[in-house]
């Protein structure tokens, strides 16, 4: 297994076999809920544009799931990364032990909890009478994986701050090829539905845990995998609580998608019915898929950038900065060209409905309108991260999306009058206004600190 050299290799090709790992291993994780969407969309009539906005009313809570997971994973990982760099495996191995067990605990509080409130949380979310159903089927099946779902994400970065990236997209690639495989067995070939995506879902994220967790048991991996008892994790508050207050941003991130994803879909039912949910689905799954390759650019270079900062390397840093934010600009303009003059492709993937296309086109035009602004956010609040800024990343995470979006979402179609149109508009102004003043800030006090060291 190679492992890569975050303190003498070159940046270029850090950054490389850093991001290509996760972009591949990214897209895969994609894959488990966009192939979901791709086959229920398939579905005949009016049943199919139902299933698909029932999938899309568990977005809040799958996306909670992932909020907790960033936060142990992405919150730990910078830390066990500027140990590394510090030549401290102990307190690496203890970060990632930590969280490890972390992770476990608020998986088995996720599942419980969601089981006993699956209906009530799912009407809060926007459900109607026509998608309660399908809501309900795939959540309360999905909700039976949750342990291994958070396992399977959350142990990756632990696996790439060692340097093992290539394993890392490994550990997802088994997973995502066998929902792929599956997802179409016991949708159509088991008449299961809504509830065979889900269960091919939780099946392959369990593989996909069995493999990461097969590989840090081992000797292959530099620091050696460990659950830790109640007792000891209540000795590990304050590594608990550098990793929780370092992860908090990305969570503040995930969490603050579901009270996005809550407000829009709400305020659609209000002013759209089910065919705008389901254009909010599709959107929110287009994002996705074209959020991926800028999102493992970013999170590429987070090692990188802990590892140089635990070293005092100020000039490998400033350089990794300037590769990642150039690529992320140019690959954002180049899809908000392709999004702008082609809406109907990406619409096309899931779903041919003319009718729904009617409404889709003019909504992905709007809500993508600033999508070049998501490059700037996601690269400051990736240093700020990298670097253990957590007070910026914090701050800039409730911004978007608690300060400008939901608001916004509310005030446009209800004071301005604007209905449906007004919820995809609150998107791109915050895009426009949040991603300026992240990066803004990012510049103007990380590059004198760096000049200082």
């Amino acid at each position: 297994m190679h492992q890569i050299d975050f303190e003498n290799g070159s940046i270029t090709s850090n950054l490389f076999q850093t991001a290509l790992p996760m972009l591949v291993a990214q897209i895969l994780t994609l894959l488990y809920s966009i192939i979901d969407r791709v086959y229920i969309g398939r579905l005949p009539g009016p049943e199919g544009q139902a299933a698909l906005a029932g999938i899309g009313l568990c977005f809040p809570f799958i996306i909670m799931v992932t909020a907790f997971t960033n936060l142990y994973g992405s919150g730990g990982s910078p830390l066990c990364a500027m140990a590394r760099g510090k030549h401290d495996d102990e307190m690496a191995s203890h970060m990632m032990n930590t969280a490890y067990s972390m992770l476990l605990v608020t998986a088995l509080i996720l599942t419980i909890g969601g089981q006993l409130f699956a209906r009530p949380l799912l009407i809060l979310f926007g459900a109607t009478p026509d998608n309660l159903s399908f809501a309900i089927s795939y959540l309360r099946i999905y909700l039976v994986g949750t342990p291994f779902a958070m396992l399977a994400t959350g142990l990756v970065p632990y696996i790439n701050a060692q340097g093992f990236s290539d394993m890392g997209m490994a550990v997802v690639t088994v997973g995502a090829i066998l929902n792929i495989l599956l997802d179409p067995l016991f949708i159509f070939g088991f008449h299961m539905g809504v509830g065979g995506a889900a269960l091919a879902t939780i099946l392959s994220q369990t593989v996909s845990a069995l493999l990461a967790l097969r590989f840090l048991y081992s000797k292959k991996a530099v620091l050696t995998l460990r659950l830790y008892s109640l007792s000891r994790l209540l000795k590990s508050r304050a590594q608990i609580r550098d990793i929780a207050s370092l992860g908090l941003a990305s969570f503040i991130m995930q969490f603050t998608n579901a009270l996005v994803n809550i407000s829009c879909n709400h305020v659609l039912s209000v002013f759209g019915g089910t065919v705008y949910i389901t254009t909010m689905t599709i959107i929110s799954s287009i994002r996705q898929i074209i959020d991926t390759p800028i999102m493992a650019i970013t999170e590429g270079a987070s090692p990188i950038l802990s590892y140089n900062y635990g070293a005092r390397r100020p000039a490998r840093i400033r350089q990794t900065i300037r590769m990642f934010t150039v690529t992320g600009l140019t690959y954002t303009i180049l899809m908000w060209l392709l999004i702008n003059h082609f809406p109907s492709w990406f619409i096309h993937i899931f779903s041919s409905d003319p009718a729904l296309h009617e409404v889709a086109i003019p909504a992905v035009r709007t809500y993508f309108a600033a999508f070049i602004f998501q490059a700037l956010q996601y690269s400051g609040q990736s240093v700020f991260k990298s670097l253990g800024k957590k007070r910026h990343a914090i701050f800039f995470s409730l911004l978007r999306k608690v300060v400008l979006v939901v608001p916004l979402t509310f005030f446009f179609p209800y004071v301005m009058h604007m209905g449906t149109h007004g919820v995809f508009l609150a998107e791109p102004v915050s895009n426009f206004i949040g991603g300026l003043a992240c990066f803004t800030t990012m510049l103007l006090t990380i590059l004198p600190e760096l000049k200082r060291m």
